[in-house]
């Protein structure tokens, strides 16, 4: 298995990256985001055949990986479901 890094978007936040890490960690394994950088980075080790599925989650959360070509309405609603991915995390961070 290869690390590697992808640049995800409508990440701001701890809270944005908890939920990351708690959605994907289960199934990919451990995940780190770095911040620092715009657009953010997610590393973590995937194969080849799972980054499909790895983009597609990501879809899911509201934090599409920076390469997808988004329309107008499926850049406002994964804007929508990272806000509320971003106060879910807030809220189980919270919790820990």
């Amino acid at each position: 298995m290869e690390t590697r890094s992808f640049e995800v978007l409508n990440v701001k936040c701890g809270g944005c990256a908890h939920t990351l890490r708690s959605k994907l960690e289960p199934e990919f394994g451990p995940v780190e985001v770095d911040l620092e950088v715009m657009p953010r980075r997610i590393t973590l080790q995937v194969e080849e055949e799972r980054i499909g599925m790895l983009r597609e989650r990501l879809r899911k959360l509201g934090y599409p990986m920076a390469d997808e070509n988004l329309g107008l309405l499926d850049s406002g609603a994964a804007k929508a479901k990272s806000f509320v991915s971003c106060a879910i995390g807030k809220m189980e961070n919270n919790e820990e």
